[in-house]
Parts: C-alpha cells; structure tokens; sequence
C-alpha cells in the first residue's frame, strides 16, 4: 500500500495528464454565433447561423469526416429527413473540420443536395461548441444540438454511432413550446 503522501502526489499526477472529459454545452447555454464557408448541392457560399436562426430553431451537427462511413450513414440520413425538420420550422447545418473542397463534393452525394454542410479547418466552431474529439483533437466529435431562435441550446446528443442524431433531432424539435419553435 502507499504511504498517503506518495498517493496525493500519484493522484495529482495522474489528474494532471489525464484528459479532460467530454463537455457539451449545456441546455439553456448561449451558443457562439458564427458566419462559415459552407456547401450546398456542391455550391460554395457563406453561411451565417444569426441569419438562419433568425428565420427558426437550427439543427447543428458536427461529424468527423466527410465521405466515412459512419459520417455518410448520418448525412443520408438527415437528408431523407429534411422535411419533417421544415414541417417543424428548422433547418439542418452539418459541420466538420474537412476542407470545402471536400465538402462542396459530400454536400451532393452524402447529403443529397438538401442541407448546407461548413467547413471549420481552424476548429473555432468546433471548439465554441465543445465538439472537440477529445482521443483524436484534428477531428470533431459526433454532437447534434437543437438551437432555439434565441440563440440557446434546447437539446443536445452526442453519440459515435450516427443512427440516433435525426430521430432524437426530431423528438426534441417536436417538444420545443410554440412560441420557442417559431420566430
């Protein structure tokens, strides 16, 4: 057994390297406002959170990488969902740290032409919203939020596996008040 002093400096060892845990921002934070390069059925353009939520709640989406597989099961997915997040007043953006070539090209395979995907190469976006993978930091992390009109965080997932972001999306759009949902 170690003697208690050998301990405490073993412990505060170990709490100093060892990584930090996963933090999303939390329901009820402000998220941080951002204008990013984006695609849009491989069409290049500026995209502005501010703009979109002021037209209703957002769905912001970060994925590790275009084109795997697991990041175009996702996108499929939210694709073929589009409209039920219309009939709830929202929009859909995706966000990864690809570059906007890539994504111009995922834009229209994977996500069908039908929701803009941004790039952050700097990871400023994915920072600001705590979506940092935190065993591979070049990447980031598989998180969905809901974001409300006023620019707060409702809801929020994260999850590797892709197969539950649309449908937990979509319940959470669903229980947004009225009021909260429309703008």
């Amino acid at each position: 057994m170690l003697h208690t002093p050998v301990r405490a400096a073993l412990f505060a060892l170990v709490a100093a390297v060892a990584p930090t845990a996963f933090a999303a921002l939390d329901i009820g934070d402000a998220v941080p406002k951002f204008t990013a390069t984006a695609a849009l059925g491989g069409k290049v353009f500026s995209y502005s959170l501010a703009e979109a939520l002021a037209k209703g709640p957002v769905v912001v989406y970060f994925f590790p990488a275009a084109d795997t597989a697991d990041c175009s099961i996702e996108a499929h997915a939210f694709a073929e969902a589009i409209d039920q997040f219309a009939a709830l007043g929202a929009t859909v953006i995706g966000i990864s740290a690809d570059d906007i070539d890539t994504l111009a090209k995922f834009s229209v395979k994977s996500c069908q032409s039908r929701f803009p995907v941004a790039s952050d190469l700097s990871k400023t976006v994915i920072q600001g919203f705590d979506a940092v993978m935190q065993t591979r930091p070049d990447f980031a992390n598989r998180l969905s939020y809901v974001v409300t009109p006023n620019g707060r965080v409702a809801y929020y997932y994260q999850n590797l596996n892709p197969d539950k972001h649309v449908e937990r999306m979509l319940n959470a759009l669903r229980a947004l008040p009225r009021a909260t949902a429309a703008r």
